[in-house]
């Protein structure tokens, strides 16, 4: 990994204000998708759903992304990233806000909708905050750059099943239908999100430098496209990214929605208590590994982690599936930690001198999220027959494909 021998900064002094803003909205989404996964559990209980049925929660926020990922790359390419965050976050308040309707007139339909709108934000936020991230700075830190933004998102994700566990399971009596508390909730949290929106247009974004101009000190510094005249799909490392994307993401939200379940069912926890545990615990080691391997990546090339967290996983899969109790239960909680840095080196991997392509490369590999709107309706039906342990095996076809990314197809041909 020559280019880190030379010591580069995370980011410039003048970009460090942007940044803290753009990184707490990284913690932002990871609350709103981990919340999704509490709300599985609270439908199936509340709304007498199957495991299969309730899978509709992450297919109307996931597929959300298969919806908004162009129309998010185009904005963004039109408006710039700043007014790309604005619309994000509005998109987000405003589905948040749809949940007040839904639970006055209890229609799962209804819910579906609002989480539709709120998987648009999220959607945007990600196109939008990912090639953001990567410009406040000297691209030979991108990949840095992105993995620290996304330790907050780890927090974010802690944070979320926490809320969830606490408005939601822990004071939910068995065969209620009340959805007071969702109600009450996502309005508070609409609340918050406009807030943020509000104070985020006040902010003052430096000029970025143009990524898409050769250095003349170092052309490594910034992304160039060495072939201007490739088309973006001619690019076959960032076709890959895009594959390897669709199976990390279709893999980690078969994962999480069905955690609480798992933890239920297999480790005999409560409902309430299991979604605590999700954030504390489950969530707590994608932290450890955003921070492990934020630090690895300073001395072991990127892909090369990638590769190695891939391999981890499927050997992981294999134990949870065997359904033994705690032993079984430790290596779930363990593929939260190999989950950690897969989104944002795909991603950072995919976007490698792309030059004028990256923006619209960051709205294809964000839509590659789509994976997770139909894993989880395959892992719900392979809950529902043969036994939630079970279903974890499906996610090991996705550990294949993100290691043979990382092993072979990552790189930047020219």
């Amino acid at each position: 990994m020559s280019d880190l021998k030379v010591k580069v900064p995370l980011t410039e002094k003048k970009f460090v204000v942007t940044m803290i803003f753009v990184t707490s909205l990284f913690m932002f989404w990871g609350i709103a998708i981990t919340m999704a996964d509490v709300l599985n559990k609270h439908f199936q209980q509340t709304m007498s759903l199957s495991k299969f049925q309730s899978a509709f929660v992450q297919f109307a926020v996931f597929g959300a992304y298969a919806v908004m990922g162009i129309p998010a790359g185009l904005f963004m390419k039109r408006f710039g990233y700043k007014n790309g965050v604005l619309l994000g976050l509005s998109l987000f308040a405003a589905g948040a806000f749809l949940f007040i309707p839904a639970a006055n007139i209890s229609s799962f339909a209804f819910f579906g909708i609002a989480l539709f709108i709120v998987g648009c934000g999220l959607s945007t936020l990600e196109t939008v905050a990912h090639p953001f991230v990567a410009s406040l700075g000297d691209q030979r830190t991108s990949d840095l750059r992105i993995n620290f933004a996304q330790t907050f998102n780890a927090v974010g994700t802690m944070i979320g099943p926490v809320m969830g566990g606490f408005f939601l399971l822990s004071n939910n009596v068995e065969g209620s239908t009340d959805l007071t508390s969702v109600k009450l909730l996502y309005a508070v949290i609409g609340t918050v999100i406009l807030l943020v929106a509000i104070s985020f247009s006040f902010v003052k974004v430096p000029a970025l430098v143009d990524p898409h101009v050769t250095s003349s000190a170092d052309a490594d510094a910034v992304n160039v496209d060495f072939e201007p005249g490739k088309k973006l799909f001619a690019h076959k490392h960032f076709v890959w990214a895009v594959a390897a994307q669709f199976f990390n993401v279709a893999a980690q939200a078969g994962t999480w929605a069905f955690f609480i379940n798992y933890t239920h069912e297999i480790a005999g926890f409560s409902a309430s208590k299991a979604s605590y545990i999700m954030g504390a615990f489950f969530m707590g080691m994608m932290l450890v590994g955003r921070i492990l391997g934020t630090f690895l990546m300073r001395f072991i090339a990127p892909n090369k982690l990638l590769a190695a967290f891939a391999v981890g996983n499927i050997v992981m899969c294999i134990i949870v599936a065997q359904g033994l109790g705690m032993v079984s239960f430790g290596a779930l909680l363990m593929i939260n930690f190999f989950f950690s840095i897969m989104f944002p080196t795909i991603f950072s991997l995919g976007l490698k001198n792309l030059g004028s392509h990256t923006q619209q490369a960051s709205s294809f590999i964000s839509m590659g999220v789509v994976g997770g709107a139909f894993f989880p309706f395959i892992m719900g039906a392979v809950a529902d027959r043969a036994g939630v342990a079970n279903a974890y095996y499906a996610p090991i076809i996705c550990y294949i494909v993100i290691f043979m990314f990382a092993y072979k197809f990552y790189k930047v041909k020219h």
